[in-house]
C-alpha cells in the first residue's frame, strides 16, 4: 500500500458501525485499515506495519489485552504504539492494559477531536523515537568499526613481530573460535560462552603475542635453543603485552573492548595446575580466554618449523597435549579440543606457512 499521508492507523474493533465512524474521522490525514477481530489485527499490523494501533478491549474470541501482548512479544510489532479504545473507566483496567505496553486510552463514547490528536502526537512520538535508535545505532556501528580498525592494526604489528609467520595469529584465532563453540556445543561454561563472547575472544586473539615488541631481535628470531636468561627474557612478553594493553585500557575507561586482549596476552602460558608464568595462576583463576589460547598456542607451536626444530605431525602434537590434560591444560577444554582435533588439522592446513608443515599436518 503507499502511504501518501501522516501515516498508517489500524483500527481493531468488533463494532462495523463504530469502525466507519473512525474510519471517515481519520482518514484525511492518515491511511486507515480495520479489522473486526484480534486474529486478524495481528496478520495486518505483520504486513501493514502501521504507525499506530486503535485496539478495543471488548472483542470476542481475543480480547484486546490478548491482542496487545501477542503485539508486544513479536519482533516484528512490538514498538507499534496500541492505544486500548474501551467502554470502561476503573484504573484498575486501564493500569492493566498500560502494564502490557499500550501508550493510551480513548474512552467511548469516543471524542473523535481528541482521538485524532492523540493519534498524531503518538506517531510523531515513535518517529522521534525511530530516529533516536537509528542515531545511536549508527554510532554503535561506527564504535565497533573504530574499535576493530583498532584491534586490526595492533595485530598487524604484532604479526611484524611473528617468528613462525603471518599464519600463526590467522590459525590460533581460528583454532580458539572452533574449540570455545565446540565447548558451547556440549553446554561447558555456558554462561558465560556465547556467540557474542566467542567473537570478542576471537577479534582480541590476535594480540596475544603483542608483547613480543619488546622482545629483542637476537632472542625472538635466534637460530638455537636458548638459554635459560633468554628464556626468561622471552617470558616478559606476557607481562609487556599486559602493560601495553593495561595502559590503552586505563585511557578509554572502564569496559574497554581491550579488557579480553589483556586477559589473553597475560595469561595464555599460565598452566591449569599452577606451573606456569607469569602469575602462577590455577585451575579458574585463569581466564577463559587465556584458557583457550593455551591450547590454540600449544597445538600450533607444536605444528609450526620454529629455527630450533621442525614441526611435528598432527598426531604427535595431539598426543602431546593430551598428556597435558589436568597439568597443563583445563581438562574440560582439552576434551573439547580433542572432539574437534581434526577441524584444527583443517585450519592448519588452510592457513599453513610452509611445505615442510603441510607434509607433517598429514601425519
Amino acid at each position: 500500500m503507499s502511504v501518501s499521508k501522516s501515516g498508517v492507523v489500524l483500527v481493531v474493533d468488533d463494532e462495523p458501525m463504530l469502525l466507519e465512524i473512525v474510519k471517515r474521522a481519520l482518514s484525511d490525514e492518515f491511511e486507515v485499515v480495520a479489522a473486526v477481530n484480534g486474529e486478524t489485527a495481528l496478520e495486518m499490523a505483520a504486513e501493514y506495519l502501521p504507525d499506530t494501533i486503535i485496539l478495543d478491549i471488548r472483542m470476542p474470541d481475543m480480547n484486546g489485552y490478548e491482542a496487545c501482548r501477542k503485539l508486544k512479544l513479536s519482533p516484528i510489532t512490538r514498538n507499534i504504539p496500541v492505544i486500548f479504545l474501551t467502554g470502561m473507566q476503573e484504573d484498575d483496567e486501564k493500569a492493566h492494559g498500560l502494564a502490557l505496553g499500550a501508550v493510551d486510552y480513548i474512552t467511548k463514547p469516543v471524542n473523535l477531536a481528541l482521538m485524532k490528536a492523540r493519534v498524531r502526537n503518538h506517531i510523531d512520538l515513535k518517529r522521534r523515537s525511530d530516529h533516536l535508535a537509528e542515531l545511536v545505532y549508527e554510532h554503535t556501528r561506527e564504535l565497533i568499526r573504530t574499535k576493530d580498525a583498532t584491534i586490526k592494526s595492533l595485530g598487524s604489528i604484532a604479526e611484524c613481530r611473528d617468528p613462525g609467520g603471518g599464519g600463526h595469529i590467522r590459525r590460533t584465532q581460528q583454532y580458539m573460535r572452533r574449540l570455545a563453540q565446540r565447548l558451547v556445543e556440549k553446554g561447558e561454561y555456558t554462561p558465560p560462552l556465547d556467540e557474542d563472547l566467542i567473537d570478542q575472544f576471537c577479534k582480541s586473539a590476535p594480540l596475544h603475542d603483542l608483547g613480543n615488541i619488546g622482545v629483542p631481535d637476537h632472542i625472538l628470531r635466534g637460530k638455537d635453543r636458548l638459554t635459560t636468561e633468554e628464556h626468561d627474557a622471552m617470558k616478559t612478553h606476557t607481562t609487556l603485552g599486559l602493560e601495553a594493553m593495561a595502559e590503552a585500557e586505563s585511557r578509554l575507561g572502564p569496559g574497554s573492548f581491550l579488557r579480553y586482549a589483556r586477559e589473553i596476552a597475560a595469561t595464555h602460558h599460565e598452566r591449569w595446575d599452577g606451573s606456569g608464568y607469569p602469575g602462577g595462576l590455577a585451575g579458574e583463576q585463569i581466564p577463559l580466554c587465556g584458557r583457550l589460547m593455551a591450547i590454540a598456542d600449544v597445538y600450533d607451536a607444536l605444528i609450526s618449523r620454529r629455527v630450533y626444530k621442525p614441526p611435528v605431525p598432527h598426531s604427535t602434537a595431539v598426543r602431546i597435549l593430551s598428556e597435558g590434560r589436568g597439568t597443563a591444560f583445563d581438562p574440560i577444554m582439552l576434551d573439547a579440543f580433542l572432539d574437534v582435533q581434526e577441524d584444527f588439522r583443517s585450519i592448519a592446513l588452510k592457513y599453513c606457512d610452509l611445505e615442510e608443515e603441510l607434509s607433517a599436518l598429514g601425519q
